[in-house]
């Protein structure tokens, strides 16, 4: 006990001295006339102080000068942008245990079929964007907006009342398609960009009618170009990402550049993150746009080959130096790829005297082809090479 308090008093002495020390030191500067802060009046502690509000108050209006006005953008476009609803016959089964019990083996044997019941019919109602892209009506959505629907009708800026719409063209692999409706010849319309100069970082606007909301607006940046995506079953290989919000809704709409111009039309959120979403891009859609207006579908080279790469498992076994080339594991019945002679096993190495290293390559090269070209390949078959010729027919 002696020991503690000699250590308690030990420890209150050594912060007497060490505030008497503070005082002391704080006196001699004043009487010096040193520019401490209770020497300084206010007005020279304002002075001496940074002025942090004054300078980040610059940074951001530097950054906002050297962006258009978004607003004037969406005065001008947003006339443009319609909102689109479908109403799609659906048939429901009835024949369902948990919707009609009699339906169930044990109760067919005693009463037969008389119970049974037919599908019934329901309308199941869609809601989508799009955006005008001719004075005379005809408008760019999604095709999974309008797949399937028994009455389209599309809302304008300028009226309540909805104008009936009928289906132009579309096609599920690029998830495109073109509408057209009655409404004068002097509507307004939105220009394709070119959406190979968009770079990552370029800001957007996107606009569309998430949850029904007509004409919403949303700002972000291109996150990235050439995104592979599988969208409920079907595979994109060159979508745009961005962070302007795309919700349901959104389908169909523009994303548009500062210049007011389409570099892609808004298609798919990705539910497993927040502020991901996608759009097809405007190089895409120019790229069939007219194969919808005539034609009604996007016309494709086919050669009718499924395909694999080689791996270093499958250029040992067949003996090839190098593993490249695009492995053919099936042909299709009646296609251009079976009629030349084309068989499982043979492996592609060059087309029209182009390289073929991996699938990809063979898919570009065909896709770059017209219908009727006849083709020449370089196949490696049973330890020697070959050459194939090939007539290119549209694909059914």
């Amino acid at each position: 006990m002696k020991h503690l308090r000699i250590n308690k008093l030990l420890v209150i002495y050594t912060l007497l001295i060490f505030l008497g020390g503070v005082f002391c030191g704080g006196f001699y500067l004043t009487v010096k006339g040193y520019d401490v802060p209770w020497n300084m009046n206010t007005q020279e502690l304002a002075k001496s102080a940074p002025n942090q509000n004054q300078q980040n108050t610059s940074v951001s209006l530097d950054t906002i000068e050297a962006l258009p006005s978004i607003d004037k953008i969406v005065d001008q476009v947003g006339p443009a942008v319609v909102k689109i609803e479908t109403i799609t016959q659906v048939k429901t089964n009835t024949n369902d245990l948990f919707l009609n019990p009699f339906n169930d083996p044990f109760f067919r044997d005693f009463f037969g079929d008389s119970f049974r019941s037919e599908p019934e019919t329901r309308e199941s109602q869609g809601l989508g964007s799009g955006f005008i892209i001719s004075k005379d009506g005809y408008i760019l959505t999604n095709n999974h907006v309008i797949e399937g629907a028994t009455k389209i009708n599309v809302y304008l800026t300028s009226r309540p009342e909805p104008y009936p719409a009928e289906v132009i063209g579309a096609d599920a692999e690029l998830d495109l398609a073109v509408i057209k409706i009655k409404a004068g010849t002097n509507l307004p319309m939105l220009k394709l960009g070119d959406s190979t100069k968009a770079k990552v970082g370029n800001w957007v606007i996107a606009i569309g009618n998430p949850y029904g909301l007509d004409h919403t607006v949303t700002v972000g940046v291109i996150s990235a170009k050439g995104r592979p995506v599988v969208i409920d079953g079907t595979e994109f290989k060159d979508l745009i990402q961005t962070d302007a919000s795309i919700n349901p809704g959104n389908s169909g709409g523009p994303l548009l550049n500062l210049n007011g111009e389409v570099v892609g039309i808004n298609t798919a959120i990705n539910a497993q993150a927040q502020g991901i979403g996608f759009a097809i891009p405007s190089s895409s859609v120019l790229q069939v746009l007219e194969d919808l207006l005539l034609k009604g579908k996007v016309v494709r080279p086919w050669l009718g080959v499924y395909m694999e790469p080689v791996t270093e498992e499958l250029a040992k076994y067949y003996g090839m130096n190098k593993a490249e080339g695009a492995y053919i594991n099936a042909v299709q019945k009646d296609s251009p790829a079976e009629k030349a002679g084309l068989r499982r096993g043979d492996i592609i190495l060059e087309f029209n005297k182009k390289a073929i290293t991996k699938p990809e390559d063979l898919q570009e090269a065909v896709k770059a082809t017209k219908i009727g070209d006849k083709v020449t390949m370089l196949i490696y078959r049973q330890y020697k090479t070959i050459i194939v010729t090939a007539k290119i027919e549209e694909k059914k």
